[in-house]
């Protein structure tokens, strides 16, 4: 594009450059010499005279001035603590570093609109038919969340997933019953205690069982979902001093016991690798590891295991889970990136990337949320030891400002496209709806969890940050118009966008009357939808951060169009063909990650902002929220 991008740092640069601390001379030098006023006043002796005899007194003023005593603040005295010597000159010496001291850093204001924005939700907030509106919504959710689970029980209960036309189960992630463990802690935050019941009978009684005798399985996919399950359902039942919502279900002892069992037999994944990176897949009932087909594993899967493996030495003692989940992260800390941005594949033979491919869509997303969370889970600031992940994380984001981020045309919507050839190739315009979770991280990394109205209040954020929360409400805006462009609301797996470089025409999404029909081009082969959680996951984040309820009110919109063209009337809901027509052909699939994701993060945007907080839970990257440790403890 011909046009700069709209997060440059030059940008950023010039935004600060109000905030520069200036040097008296140049104050003085400024404020005399720059203004013709001023130079006509100087230019004759009188006017000279004049201004040595303003100068020498307020040089006196300042050496002679006399405090008289402490400053009193709310009828206490301050504590100032001065020797003996420097109470001699003390007086003096005291006004005059009043006069030569260096103005404080100014901190950045909630602009009038964000405040006007911020008196009416504190009014919405407060006003009863409102809350009763969300209430209600949120039932709606659970109510959904309800029919899915009745389908998946009552046709596919133990298999991975439903297929809610052909009306019976299939394994497709190892067949550990993926959906059982991905809903459980989505079930037990909405208190559907029967499904707690029914999902955590399955556990203790089932599967075990299928951990010792089930053959290969995805590192990754059953890191996140089934690990991660196990470990958010131990804590949110009352395990590890936690918040016991429910009491439904077998012990939390159970669910730990589980998941240790589960990572004894993943953890062959590292050690089999000859390199710091792990092998992609397990065969869980011999303990045995073996690389892909190809001999690549993604960078997000690699990447993508250190919040479950830290837990879970933290809640069983055992440091090796930790040890070698981490030793992954360390290593990738030594490779060549492309300011911060690395490529999708890497080889677990040599440790090196593999290709020069770079996208923030599939198998490189998670990397860069994950260094994020990890941090933040770790302690965050707190803690030294993880510092590391968080400035890769920074220079990260700040590469994807410089290289990825684009506008479109003609309405200027900002995306994040990729690289396919490397940092020298060329740009593609191109956004898989997984990318709709960076708003999201970058929200959550700019505020580490609190409110933006809080941060700003505690002079908590940096410029840097305030350009990542710009960024993310951008990128919003953006993810949800992927939805409202089309003919049923709902997104495509991937979309392209109109830029002056890129066009194609008889593409569009089907809804003549979006305004941003032109903005995005929908290809054929992509126009599916997988009933996918990134969007509402971003809105959850953004409303609880921005507390602006318009992301409420586009959660809502999108729910509306999954009941309207995805839900089965016999149970469970069906991705969809093609979001562009209507009646939209149906797919025959409900994704595990419909109940464990998409169903709890729209129940948590319609909920008070202290059920599972952002500063006290990092959510994986299933959606199952783990403790930040330091938090919980000090809440």
């Amino acid at each position: 594009m011909s046009n700069s991008l709209p997060y440059s740092m030059k940008d950023v640069s010039y935004d600060n450059a109000k905030f520069r601390q200036r040097s008296l001379y140049k104050v003085i030098n400024q404020t005399l010499l720059t203004q013709n006023v001023k130079r006509d006043w100087l230019s004759c002796s009188t006017g000279k005279f004049l201004a040595l005899v303003m100068l020498f007194g307020l040089a006196y003023l300042f050496l002679t001035h006399t405090s008289s005593g402490p400053e009193v603040s709310g009828g206490l005295a301050k504590n100032v603590m001065v020797n003996e010597g420097d109470k001699i000159n003390g007086d003096g010496i005291s006004g005059l570093r009043k006069f030569w001291r260096k103005p404080p850093r100014l901190p950045p204001r909630l602009s009038p609109d964000e405040k006007g924005g911020k008196n009416s939700l504190s009014r919405e907030a407060e006003n009863p038919s409102s809350r009763l509106k969300w209430v209600s919504r949120q039932q709606k959710v659970k109510d959904a969340f309800i029919h899915a689970w009745s389908g998946y029980k009552k046709h596919a209960m133990g298999y991975d997933e439903l297929m809610p036309l052909s009306q019976r189960g299939v394994d497709g992630l190892g067949g550990l019953g993926a959906t059982v463990v991905d809903a459980l802690d989505t079930a037990i935050i909405m208190g559907a205690d029967e499904i707690v019941s029914e999902a955590g009978s399955w556990i203790e009684t089932q599967l075990l069982d299928r951990i010792k005798h089930k053959g290969q399985v995805n590192l990754f996919e059953t890191t996140i979902r089934v690990l991660g399950g196990l470990l958010s359902a131990y804590h949110l039942s009352g395990g590890d001093e936690g918040m016991k919502l429910t009491r439904n279900g077998p012990k939390p002892t159970v669910y730990l016991d589980t998941a240790r069992d589960l990572a004894d037999r993943l953890l062959s994944a590292f050690t089999a690798s000859p390199t710091s990176v792990p092998y992609s897949d397990v065969i869980l009932r011999d303990s045995s590891a073996l690389p892909a087909p190809d001999g690549l594993s993604s960078t997000s899967e690699v990447s993508t295991l250190q919040l479950e493996f830290n837990y879970l030495s933290t809640v069983s003692g055992d440091p090796k889970y930790s040890l070698e989940a981490m030793k992954v992260l360390d290593h990738l800390k030594t490779l060549p990136k492309v300011e911060g941005l690395v490529p999708i594949y890497i080889s677990p033979q040599s440790g090196q990337f593999s290709g020069e491919n770079i996208r923030l869509g599939s198998r490189g997303d998670s990397y860069y949320e994950y260094l994020l969370k990890v941090w933040l889970h770790q302690g965050g600031s707190e803690n030294s030891n993880v510092t590391y992940l968080y400035d890769m994380y920074i220079e990260a984001m700040k590469g994807v400002r410089n290289r990825l981020v684009h506008r479109s045309v003609p309405n200027g919507l900002v995306f994040v496209g990729e690289l396919p050839y490397g940092s020298n190739g060329a740009f593609s315009p191109k956004m898989d709806h997984l990318v709709c979770f960076l708003p999201g991280t970058l929200a959550l990394g700019a505020t580490k969890g609190k409110t933006k109205e809080r941060a700003m209040k505690d002079n908590l954020l940096t410029f840097d940050d305030l350009e990542n929360l710009k960024l993310a409400e951008d990128l919003t805006h953006t993810c949800f118009q992927m939805y409202s462009v089309t003919s049923t609301g709902l997104a495509p797996e991937i979309a392209y966008f109109h830029t002056e470089e890129y066009s194609e025409e008889g593409l569009d999404g089907g809804n003549k009357t979006s305004k941003y029909l032109s903005d995005i081009i929908i290809k054929r082969a992509d126009t599916h939808n997988l009933l996918r959680p990134e969007t509402v996951e971003s809105l959850f984040v953004l409303y609880r951060i921005t507390e602006d309820p318009k992301y409420r009110e586009w959660g809502w919109q999108i729910f509306e169009a999954f009941e309207n063209y995805t839900k089965v009337d016999t149970g469970g809901y069906s991705a969809l063909d093609d979001v562009t027509h209507i009646p939209p052909r149906r797919r025959d699939k409900m994704e595990t990650f419909f109940l464990g994701e998409t169903l709890k993060y729209l129940y948590l945007l319609f909920s008070d902002s202290d059920v599972i907080p952002l500063d006290k839970f990092v959510f994986n990257t299933e959606a199952h929220p783990l403790p930040i440790r330091s938090a919980v403890r000090s809440s």
